[in-house]
């Protein structure tokens, strides 16, 4: 059985049938995978049931791991899972719900506004692969947003105004909208904003997209009060329902998708029930921009 797509929008995201993940791919099945990425963007597999190590294995096939450290605030003494991948749960290094005054927890509640996965980094992420271990049996859906459709759907005076600005992305601005300010030396040096294009070309099918992150505070030689305006427009533009895909939880489900091409968000859920989700992402290849 060879791989097969389903796209489950009119504009993008597709599921996964005729692969088994948990295994070695062969050359053919990681280059029909990533042609449905440049295509869809977002690609859904159900009933892989991974162990680390297999998730891991499997992003590997599509570049190198990028190292978690750099965004968050755990310590590696905190740390509940292995190198190599990002936790995304609500879960401490015991096992257990952190409580809801953790500080840990605060700042993991930024992944609820819509984002771009290490779109804080001077070089950005390629793909974040999600694996639901445990799901939560309220809420905690993952929304998707296609920026490229979202590009396409702006008039021209708009595409021309953007065509070439610059933002200011760092982990202090999502967090610092929560009301999250205080950070140590250490941490602000860590989350230094950095920069990325506001209009990204993706290197293989050439469409041009929106790169927006709740991570984005500030444009390059724009007052702050109307870069945030800017910014806050088109977000509300590009998270219009007819540009964005809800996928649903089940244990088993791993969702892959392009950081380049869409932003995501969880939705709420019940923080007293537990929630198992393990990230891994494959790190960029290229800076959008040179930096200072």
């Amino acid at each position: 059985m060879s791989v097969a797509i389903r796209q489950l929008t009119p504009v993008f995201a597709g599921e996964v049938t005729g692969v088994d993940i948990t295994k070695a791919l062969t050359p053919e099945e990681v280059a029909a995978l990533e042609a449905g990425m440049d295509r869809h963007a977002v690609l859904v597999f159900h009933d892989q049931h991974l162990t680390d190590e297999q998730q891991m294995a499997f992003g590997r096939n599509f570049g190198p791991l990028e190292n978690a450290r750099g965004g968050n605030i755990t310590l590696p003494q905190d740390r509940r899972l292995q190198e190599g991948m990002n936790d995304v749960s609500n879960l401490g290094r015991d096992g257990g719900i952190l409580e809801r005054d953790s500080r840990q927890r605060a700042f993991n509640l930024g992944n609820m506004l819509w984002h771009s996965d290490s779109s804080f980094r001077p070089i950005p992420a390629k793909y974040s692969l999600l694996s639901a271990r445990v799901v939560n049996p309220v809420g905690g859906n993952t929304e998707y947003a296609d920026m490229r459709a979202a590009y396409d759907a702006l008039d021209a005076g708009t595409k021309a105004e953007i065509e070439d600005l610059v933002c200011e992305h760092s982990l202090m601005y999502s967090r610092g909208s929560l009301g999250m300010l205080e950070y140590s030396d250490e941490e602000r040096a860590m989350f230094r904003p950095v920069r990325q294009r506001l209009v990204r070309t993706h290197p293989v099918t050439k469409r041009k997209s929106l790169y927006l992150s709740s991570h984005a505070g500030a444009i390059l030689g724009m007052p702050m009060a109307e870069a945030r305006i800017l910014l806050r427009d088109l977000n509300e533009h590009a998270t219009q329902p007819k540009f964005v895909h809800a996928h649903t939880w089940r244990v088993g489900d791993l969702v892959m998708w392009d950081n380049r091409q869409v932003m995501h968000r969880v939705r709420r859920y019940d923080d007293n029930q537990p929630r198992d989700m393990r990230r891994t992402t494959v790190a960029g290849e290229s800076p959008t921009v040179a930096q200072v």
